[in-house]
């Protein structure tokens, strides 16, 4: 074929060609996991698509195959996007670089929708699907009787322009905050995106639910407007004057205004360029354990999260989601609006009293607009199946419903357990239910479950849980009062991370109760105005939940919010528990109990208060429920409460979302304004006082024994450090060094009295005979661990700047390692000679495919170097599953903790007989990465980065 000159036809052509030869390499490589972005011209080969050197070397012979020219080897791998591949494709046929447009995602009902892929800002993001299909619906607003009104991508943009006009013929400045109380409908979405479009930024606060109750919202809501120092509100005819009224004690706010008085506002209209770092909005907390923050969200922390997901849902165009959410929160705000209007999303939308007064219509509407995506608190899953009569179901069909995200607040087993039942008649699938947890701080979501799959929940020994903080399995013959049932809220986003951590903020292992902390790149920078909350927020780079809870198989299981913990003898008391035993008493008030502790200082503990609205009236019939509190409280804490303080409806102080306020209910108890005061008993107090000292005692000696073990574990290896360090600069015989390094390793074993179980290791191939070893890596001890168990000499692929380590190159060297190159793709396909070398000569080669490990639980993706080298060699690969380490000595912690490691060989494999050696070693990677996901104990990270810095 003869060189031609590129057309602008022609650039198209092989843009698309390139486009799908780096997607096929792509799939190939991460088979199995979609969370990967479609390449785009401009995605970046490494970060984004994770194509290795191994990878870029078959994409270069794929490319030089399809356009039947030479692509040199320095542009394939100093290329960094496709469209430097396209340049170089060009460049070989004497065409001339052109810039292109960005490709489309084909929508699953077969039409071609664009994703705003590149969209930095929700500015951004906007235009863009106003650009690529202005008329598609966006919004349909639920009707009873019609379809309901809508809309569109370009009706949104239009009104909320004219209404941006308006805002900035208030003077309106780049950045002041723009409170928004309104209630769910159009002029709420309009005004949103009108502060945004305006280059403010918008505060939603829930607005009143009655007239009558205006005037006392509003002062409530005062101190959101003070300390956002709101510039403008936009509110509802009905709240205007009040509003205004109120706005002489808020001295920041300049304007109150509707939105039809801002539509008729006159001036011209200029659309904000928000940097991507910029302020998007303030999502202020709801208040269930203090005064409401304003959690500051940029709007790369938006998309972030968005992103992240939509991956993670496998959401498509074709998706339909059905919510109810209130705006002013980001379950609704961000999950469902935000989230629709990214992915090009249908959003039928309902009024929140809607489906509180008529808890049925949210399940119709899943069957009448074909809805296919919906997200509720755990409540509202309650109260359909205790509201929703049969009569009101005939005819529903929920089969199309998808995804039924559940988060919010706590999840209860038997909640979800009930809804599945109930429904399933209906069309809805027990895997339809996805239980999920995410925080305003986090944007909106955190951990999901893995889809398909349903709600997965744990049997944990309650007394060992409350007494010790370790979650252990009960066994099955357990009696159910001494089960606590807790159910997993998945594991974490893609680029995000959760860990538990005690208070002096050291990691635990898995199954060890703690603090919920998390990381990524949907985290809040702190709350607004707010230095001594933010300081609270940030421990160490990492963001407090203020959830406690526990990590299994790296899925993230809740046991209670930190601040409600009541410690009473010792004992963790968790008050969600026992008030949704109590709640679901005859009599009491199901939603409408609070559990909290008041610190005795004469016994030094807490005294249990539980606090339930009753319309029961009548000595007799409080004394009735007391004795069955009592009853429940002896099951589930052991001991009954300190005090039952039986309170008329409307006691119980919560949330703007529904959520208990045990603080402010704890504050009123104190004041006395609830209940009669609890009489003082000397016995009482010496029973709780006795009651306290084991478990205390307990408490410190845990803390001391992990000092101790910490001690003994760096003073034995600095010692046995020093002495394998030692031997390997002696003049030895390298068999003689290997032994001693390996006698070393297992006396670090011993010393610290670490359980090592290890099988399969008799299927390893014989002296003389090569072998290629694949491990999962979890801990810098993994090595050591290697070198503790293998029978004969191995040599291990390591990386290749220790080469030039003044402390570690020698010894490496002299024990047989193998250095790599990790920063020159080109240099690290010509390292690999060496390790072929050794397989020649019937050598053992260890390698661990991930590269490098992380702090959080889970296998990363595998590159190809030790499935290529077996593959060229004919060497039989085992795989190696490794478990215990990552819990000892977890990557970025000095703080060892005891612990349990197991390893398992599994058997030998053999390349697939093909002339394709990269669909081979593909083939043998995924074999081993099954059989080590399969043993390891931890979930599959194949979606995360591998990628390590430097260079």
């Amino acid at each position: 074929m003869e060189p031609t000159t590129a057309t602008p036809l022609n650039v198209d052509l092989a843009a698309q060609r390139v486009l799908d030869l780096v997607g096929l390499v792509a799939r190939d490589l991460h088979r199995g996991h979609a969370a990967l972005p479609p390449p785009r011209l401009d995605s970046s080969l490494e970060r984004e698509l994770a194509l290795d050197s191994l990878a870029r070397v078959e994409l270069g012979q794929r490319i030089e195959r399809e356009f039947s020219r030479a692509v040199p080897e320095t542009a394939l791998f100093e290329a960094e996007t496709p469209r430097d591949l396209l340049r170089a494709v060009l460049k070989a046929q004497g065409g001339a670089p052109i810039k292109l447009s960005v490709t489309t995602l084909a929508a699953g009902d077969g039409a071609a929708v664009a994703l705003p892929l590149q969209a930095r800002t929700l500015v951004e993001m906007l235009a863009w699907q106003v650009e690529h299909h202005g008329e598609r619906v966006h919004v349909q607003f639920y009707d009873d009787y019609t379809a309901g009104a809508t809309i569109t991508y370009r009706e949104l943009w239009d009104g909320a322009a004219a209404l941006a006009a308006g805002l900035q013929a208030h003077a309106l400045e780049p950045g002041a905050r723009v409170a928004l109380m309104l209630p769910t409908g159009r002029d709420y979405f309009l005004a949103f995106y009108a502060v945004v479009l305006a280059g403010g930024v918008p505060v939603p606060i829930y607005p009143p639910v009655r007239r009558a109750q205006i005037e006392d919202h509003l002062r409530r809501q005062s101190r959101i407007l003070g300390n956002c120092q709101a510039a403008m509100l936009i509110t509802t005819a009905d709240a205007i004057v009040p509003a205004r009224l109120l706005g002489a004690g808020v001295t920041s706010l300049r304007t109150v205004a509707t939105v039809a008085e801002l539509a008729t506002a006159s001036g011209d209209f200029e659309c904000a360029t928000p940097a991507p770092d910029a302020l998007a909005f303030l999502q202020y907390t709801s208040g269930s354990t203090g005064d409401p923050k304003g959690v500051m969200l940029t709007h790369a922390n938006l998309l972030a999260n968005i992103r992240a997901d939509g991956q993670c849902l496998a959401v498509t165009p074709a998706d339909v989601f059905v919510s109810w959410l209130p705006l002013y929160h980001d379950m609704g705000l961000i999950g469902a609006w935000l989230g629709s209007l990214y992915h090009a999303v249908r959003l039928v939308i309902m009024p929140p009293l809607t489906f509180l007064a008529h808890p049925e219509r949210w399940l119709w509407a899943m069957h009448r607009y074909h809805g296919t995506l919906s997200a509720a608190p755990n409540f509202a899953f309650e109260l359909c199946v205790n509201r929703i009569s049969e009569a009101d179901l005939a005819g529903l069909d929920l089969s199309r419903w998808r995804l039924a995200l559940n988060g919010a607040e706590a999840i209860s087993p038997a909640t979800l357990e009930a809804f599945c039942t109930r429904f399933a008649p209906y069309g809805f699938r027990r895997e339809t239910m996805l239980p999920v947890y995410g925080l305003a701080e986090c944007a909106v979501g955190l951990t999901f479950s893995p889809l398909g799959r349903g709600p997965h929940c744990e049997n944990i020994e309650r007394e060992r849980l409350a007494n010790s903080g370790r979650a252990v399995l009960a066994a099955d013959a357990t009696p159910t009062a001494a089960i606590r049932r807790i159910v997993s809220c998945g594991l974490p986003l893609a680029r995000h991370e959760i860990r538990i951590v005690d208070d002096a903020l050291r990691e635990l292992p898995e199954r060890m109760e703690g603090r919920v902390q998390f990381c990524g790149p949907s985290a809040t920078c702190g709350y607004y105005a707010n230095p001594v909350a933010t300081a609270q927020l940030l421990q160490q780079g990492w963001l407090e939940t203020g959830d406690r809870g526990y990590v299994a198989g790296g899925e993230l299981f809740l046991t209670g919010r930190s601040k409600d913990i009541i410690i009473r003898a010792g004992r963790n008391i968790y008050p969600a528990e026992l008030e949704d035993a109590v709640g679901a008493l005859d009599g009491v008030r199901a939603g409408h109990v609070a559990v909290f502790g008041v610190h005795d200082q004469d016994a030094g503990t807490e005294r249990v208060v539980v606090l339930a609205e009753t319309r029961k009236r009548g000595e007799a019939a409080h004394a009735r429920l007391r004795d069955a509190i009592n009853l429940l409280a002896a099951d589930l804490i052991a001991a009954p409460p300190d005090e039952i303080v039986l309170a008329p409806p409307n006691t119980v102080l919560r949330t703007s979302s529904g959520k208990i306020r045990r603080a402010a209910c704890r504050t009123v108890y104190a004041g006395g304004r609830i209940g009669a005061p609890a009489a003082a008993v000397w016995l009482q107090f010496a029973r709780l006082a006795l009651a306290a000292v084991g478990p205390q005692l307990r408490r410190r000696c845990r803390a001391l024994l992990a000092w101790l073990f910490a001690t003994l574990g760096w003073a034995s290896f600095l010692l046995l450090g020093l002495a394998a360090w030692v031997v390997t600069w002696l003049p030895l015989p390298s068999s003689v060094t290997w032994r001693a390094a390996r006698l070393l390793a297992r006396t670090l074993g011993r010393v610290t009295a670490t359980p090592i179980a290890a099988a399969g290791l008799e299927q390893l191939p014989p002296a003389g005979q090569a072998g290629v070893l694949v491990a999962n890596h979890q801990s810098y001890l993994d090595g050591m661990l290697m070198l503790a168990l293998l029978p004969r000499p191995p040599r291990f692929l390591i990386k290749g700047e220790l080469r030039h380590s003044a402390l570690l190159g020698r010894p490496l060297a002299r024990l047989g390692a193998v250095f790599v190159d990790r920063f020159d793709a080109a240099g690290g396909v010509a390292g690999l000679h060496e390790a072929r070398t050794a397989l020649a000569a019937g050598e053992l080669l260890v390698i661990f495919p991930e590269g490098t490990f992380k702090r959080m639980p889970g296998v990363l993706p595998f590159h190809l170097g030790a499935f290529t080298l077996a593959v060229a060699s004919a060497a039989p690969l085992l795989p190696v599953a490794i478990h215990g380490t990552r819990s000892i000595l977890r990557g970025d912690s000095r703080f060892p903790r005891p612990g349990r490691i197991t390893v398992r060989c599994g058997p030998a494999l053999a390349a697939a007989a093909s002339d394709d050696a990269w669909q081979a070693a593909i083939t043998l990677r995924d074999s081993a990465r099954a059989f080590i996901l399969s043993h390891c104990g931890e979930p599959d990270l194949a979606d995360e980065s591998n990628r390590v810095e430097g260079g």
